[in-house]
């Protein structure tokens, strides 16, 4: 089951429905099964003080992933600040919406296995960022 929280944040564009059905998408069509995973959307300074205490980093980061992942189900944990997905929409010229589900969906395709510190891995996963945020489907009426 995905789960949505909101740590003292407002997350603007996330239809928790829609973002939940989307991301079982993204797991299944890698090949696993969803199992417990929570998406936790924390400020910059959450997310700061988390990367020093769990992973000695002492910077700014947009996601922390924690990999709980058992055999063929995904299980896990994606601390989001939407301080920097909004930060990075406006350093990117992105749409926010968009920049949001990059974050999301890099998180998850970790969970599924994969890497992203060769320069192999980061073509693959971008690619495969950009395949999944194709697909959302918003259900959305004008």
């Amino acid at each position: 089951m995905i789960e949505i929280f909101r740590d003292n944040v407002k997350v603007p564009g996330v239809d928790s429905e829609l973002f939940v059905l989307w991301l079982q998408d993204v797991i299944n069509a890698e090949g696993f099964e969803c199992g417990d995973l929570n998406l936790i959307f924390v400020s910059d300074e959450k997310l700061l003080e988390m990367n020093r205490e769990y992973l000695n980093h002492d910077y700014l980061t947009d996601i922390i992933t924690f990999d709980y992942t058992f055999k063929n189900v995904v299980h896990g944990e994606l601390y989001i600040s939407i301080d920097r997905v909004k930060d990075n929409a406006t350093m990117l010229n992105e749409p926010y919406e968009r920049e949001l589900k990059r974050v999301c969906v890099h998180g998850v395709l970790h969970l599924c296995g994969y890497k992203d510190k060769e320069d192999a891995d980061i073509i693959e996963m971008r690619a495969k960022e950009n395949l999944y945020i194709e697909k959302y489907v918003s259900r959305e009426t004008e």
